[in-house]
């Protein structure tokens, strides 16, 4: 009798993971993307938001009344970074109305909303 164990591999146990790496915005890009949303809710315009990740998309969501369609969505998709740019803002119909490279750039797009004319 032999006193030798016998050692079986596990093959491919790192490919069996429990659910693939979700998308989601880093600490800079969220924190843009409140900064915008706290100007906007105090000026009026937006009322809530919501926050959606996938393996493939990040989304921050805009609504007017929680109630309703977003009015706007802010996406990121790593995936057409090279392409067309990462960042996207969508409108409540699903039409692009900004998209680029950098996320600043993008959220230009809110800056006209607020200025406002003083007499």
């Amino acid at each position: 009798m032999s006193d030798q164990s016998t050692i079986i591999p596990f093959q491919n146990a790192h490919n069996h993971r429990a659910s693939p790496q979700s998308i989601f915005f880093d600490r800079g890009e969220f924190q843009a993307i409140l900064n915008i949303y706290g100007k906007m809710v105090a000026s009026g315009y937006w009322k809530d938001y919501a926050i959606s990740a996938s393996k493939d998309v990040a989304t921050f969501a805009v609504f007017q009344k929680a109630s309703e369609r977003p009015i706007f969505r802010i996406t990121k998709t790593p995936a057409l970074h090279h392409k067309q740019g990462a960042f996207a803002i969508h409108s409540s119909q699903g039409q692009i109305l900004k998209r680029g490279q950098e996320l600043p750039q993008v959220l230009k797009y809110f800056e006209k909303k607020l200025i406002k004319l003083v007499q």
